[in-house]
């Protein structure tokens, strides 16, 4: 039989991913050159100076796709991803990168909350909506397809969100609640799974992808195969899949090819 999961060792991500420092040197130097390039549109969804959207726009057809960030809902923002919108743009699909307030400043509930009021920030355009993300970013996709849009604001179509493709995503935050993760997330585990969507009732529509890296560790692979499984059954479309020899870091790199499946995938989910 084995020992019971080392969920400190199972989520330090940077600690299984020796070479990060380079891996987010580069992503800082390929997200300035590409809006050096392609200068985004700033949309505000609310007051704070991280409530902001970096919208890459295509060609005003069919829906947009949103690309959340990861960090472990306490790192980074959007100018970390900018590069990500190559592939999909390339194809003439408009691209929106969100930033969030981070823990501890803020909850994960907050955050949550704070993605929903920038989907609606978005739904003024008039367009629908595929959410992807990595990690933290992964989550909030799969909260934002699970919610009821009409609840949260009757004048919001049921549909908005058609589909999401979640990266490397964590879905049931029990796990990090003992780990130092929790430090800044400040969980207990109601409050974990009060924000984990593995729990929530998933739409009667749309679609959920979850990836997750060949080289990640298992415990990612169990976050994503549950939630596809576990939502399955209530009868929304879900695909499992891997990005071959990539480890968590790595995993979202294809969104800046446009020839690469992950891109082909999120096109076809758009519609296009």
């Amino acid at each position: 039989m084995s020992g019971p999961v080392d969920y400190e060792v199972e989520y330090n991500n940077r600690a299984r991913v020796p070479e990060i420092p380079s891996i987010f040197a580069g992503w800082a130097r390929d997200a300035a050159a590409y809006r050096e390039r392609h200068t985004p549109h700033t949309i505000s969804y609310g007051p704070g100076a991280r409530n902001r959207i970096d919208y890459f726009p295509g060609d005003r057809e069919g829906p947009i796709v949103v690309f959340i960030h990861g960090g472990y809902w306490q790192a980074f923002d959007n100018s970390s991803s900018s590069h990500l919108a190559a592939g999909l743009n390339a194809h003439g699909i408009g691209v929106a990168l969100p930033s969030h307030d981070l823990c501890p400043n803020v909850s994960v509930d907050e955050i949550i909350q704070q993605m929903r009021a920038a989907m609606r920030e978005l739904a003024r355009l008039g367009r629908s909506l595929v959410i992807s993300g990595h990690s933290a970013g992964g989550h909030l996709a799969a909260c934002m397809l699970a919610t009821d849009w009409q609840a949260y604001d009757a004048s919001l179509p049921p549909d908005l969100v058609i589909a999401a493709y979640a990266i490397s995503g964590l879905f049931d935050l029990g796990p990090l609640v003992e780990t130092s993760i929790n430090k800044a997330l400040r969980l207990d585990h109601t409050t974990a799974r009060a924000a984990s969507p593995l729990f929530w009732n998933p739409p009667a529509r749309g679609s959920l992808d979850a990836v997750v890296g060949e080289n990640e560790s298992a415990e990612y692979f169990r976050q994503s195969r549950t939630i596809v499984d576990r939502w399955v059954a209530t009868g929304l479309a879900t695909r499992f899949g891997t990005v071959a020899a990539a480890n968590h870091f790595t995993a979202i790199a294809p969104l800046a090819d446009p020839g690469s499946p992950m891109v082909l995938r999120l096109k076809q989910l758009a519609g296009r």
